[in-house]
């Protein structure tokens, strides 16, 4: 679970520049949130590109809390990059009013996907590339929306725990209290992303890294000290979810389906 934050750093650097410039753009956007995964994702930006070229924008709904605003604005501060604010509220409230019983998960999935709406708007209006802000440890889960803020052009903390995010994080000198606040999607009044998954982001990252990166066995993780129920809600989410980290499953036809067959990178031919 260690990094080494001024290698990662530099890595992640190199891998927005090419990855933007080596398709002809210039620029990145960035939705910020106030929490940590978007503050990260746009200061490796800023360093990457030089600030001229980060576009930030702060997206809220109507029940936003007055701190994720300030929180965005520290971290847009810090960075010396304008900050533009499009709430949209006026966007999915008409959508709302047209269903009955509608749950708060619909809303913040509807919610999520507003707001990728508006930056891939933003991208085609400044030439650039969404980044994406979700880290290892939500893509794993699936704690996410898909299409919602699991989508993006390039991401490059998707490889980072959150653990790991807020180590990089103060070794950046992100403001404090965007790193010390509790993960929160904001999604409605009180909500915190370990009271809805059920336990913290320390307790279940030390599982991920051992299930995944180490890849112990359900008997070796046991061995670890691990509760064998929680191993196995943790591995029966990463099932599930894995829809969420792939294109759509297409019905072979030919000898080279998309993504069974034809695997070049996206960027074949460049």
């Amino acid at each position: 679970m260690n990094i080494n934050p001024e290698i990662v750093t530099k890595i992640l650097c190199d891998f927005i520049k090419d990855e933007v410039e080596k398709i002809g753009l210039k620029n990145v956007v960035v939705g910020l949130s106030g929490g940590i995964d978007s503050a990260l994702s746009a200061t490796l930006a800023t360093k990457a590109l030089g600030r001229e070229r980060v576009h930030l924008y702060y997206l809220p709904y109507k029940t936003s809390s007055s701190q994720s605003r300030e929180d965005a604005q520290a971290v847009a501060d810090y960075l010396k990059v304008n900050l533009e604010e499009v709430e949209i509220t006026n966007f999915v409230e008409p959508y709302f009013n047209t269903q009955n019983g509608m749950s708060k998960l619909r809303k913040g999935n509807v919610m999520a996907r507003m707001r990728m709406i508006v930056l891939f708007d933003k991208s085609a209006e400044v030439g650039g590339m969404v980044l994406g802000t979700s880290n290892k440890t939500e893509l794993l889960l699936g704690y996410g929306t898909w299409y919602g803020d699991l989508a993006s052009a390039i991401n490059p903390i998707g490889d980072l725990y959150k653990t790991q995010v807020w180590k990089l994080s103060e070794y950046l000198e992100i403001p404090t209290q965007v790193i010390t606040k509790k993960p929160t999607a904001d999604l409605w009044e009180g909500q915190t992303d370990e009271n809805e998954l059920g336990f913290s982001y320390q307790q279940v990252d030390k599982l991920l890294f051992k299930m995944i990166d180490e890849r112990y066995s359900t008997e070796e993780l046991i061995q670890e000290g691990f509760d064998e129920n929680f191993i196995n809600s943790i591995a029966e989410r990463i099932r599930k979810n894995q829809f969420k980290r792939q294109l759509p499953v297409i019905a072979k036809i030919s000898l080279r389906t998309i993504d069974r067959d034809f695997r070049y990178s996206r960027d074949w031919g460049y």
